[in-house]
């Protein structure tokens, strides 16, 4: 069994959206198999299905000057900021063909799994925290007694978890910080939590053990991760051409031209 894997760099958010959806009714209808989605946005918030508008706090002018877009969608959550530097996954994948069959709660919780493992081979300790979705940092100076019930003091999150699950076929993902510009997430409660902020993996790594990694380096490991949490072989595509010859792809390609850059790749398929 086996999931193939696109990187597609800088995407805007709209044209992802847009091939998300199409990937998913090819997934339900068996013309394409389970794929994993990896790229990053330009600066874009998100609302999510329980989301909030107060929790927006920069202002409809500010936004407009900045040239960013507030986009409703149907992933569970609350606001959530995209933009550089952050990688974003989504899997498209039908949990009817795991065994046991994954529900929603078990799906998340491998997520958060593939997470904690990326991290971890940088060398960041993060872990879950109850109650609240996503993957935080697990700083030396945390003096949460053992066995509390929620979050320690010091935790911030750096990885966020929004999903989308239609007649068992997922959607939308995952949202790690690797470099952003962290003062953009001021512009909004990041998923409507007040009372902890956000870290990336440029902040939290330690410089005399591991450099910075790159994007598409967190991206190797998180695909690495993400096969083996779901017992699945990755399977590299350089291009979307790859996926299938899909009904209607040449629409779509034109409609993604401006999202993806217009450019494809030359379409080899590498074991990851």
């Amino acid at each position: 069994m086996v999931i193939s894997l696109v990187y597609l760099g800088r995407v805007e958010y709209a044209a992802g959206l847009a091939l998300q959806e199409h990937l998913v009714e090819a997934r339900k209808q068996g013309r394409i198999g389970d794929t994993l989605l990896l790229l990053e946005h330009s600066p874009v918030l998100t609302l999510g299905r329980n989301s909030d508008r107060a929790h927006i706090l920069a202002s409809p002018e500010f936004l407009e000057r900045r040239g960013v877009s507030v986009i409703e969608t149907n992933r569970g959550g609350d606001v959530t900021y995209h933009g550089p530097g952050q990688l974003v996954g989504y899997p498209i994948l039908d949990l009817r063909g795991f065994s046991p069959r994954l529900g929603a709660i078990d799906y998340v919780r491998r997520v958060e799994e593939v997470l904690i493992r990326t991290c971890a081979g940088f060398g960041i300790l993060t872990r879950r925290i109850a109650g609240r979705t996503g993957v935080w940092t697990t700083p030396p100076d945390n003096i949460r007694s053992p066995g509390a019930p929620g979050p320690g003091v010091g935790e911030k999150k750096i990885a966020a978890i929004g999903i989308h699950i239609s007649r068992a076929v997922t959607s939308h993902g995952f949202a790690l910080n690797v470099a952003p510009d962290l003062r953009d997430f001021a512009w909004i409660v990041p998923c409507g939590i007040a009372d902890r902020g956000v870290t990336s993996i440029e902040e939290q790594i330690d410089l005399r053990v591991h450099l910075t990694p790159s994007l598409e380096e967190t991206a190797n490991s998180a695909a690495r991760h993400f096969g083996r949490v779901f017992e699945r072989s990755m399977v590299w595509l350089d291009s979307l051409q790859n996926l299938a010859d899909l009904p209607g792809r040449r629409g779509l390609d034109a409609g993604l031209d401006a999202g993806l850059g217009g450019t494809k790749a030359a379409g080899a398929v590498r074991d990851l």
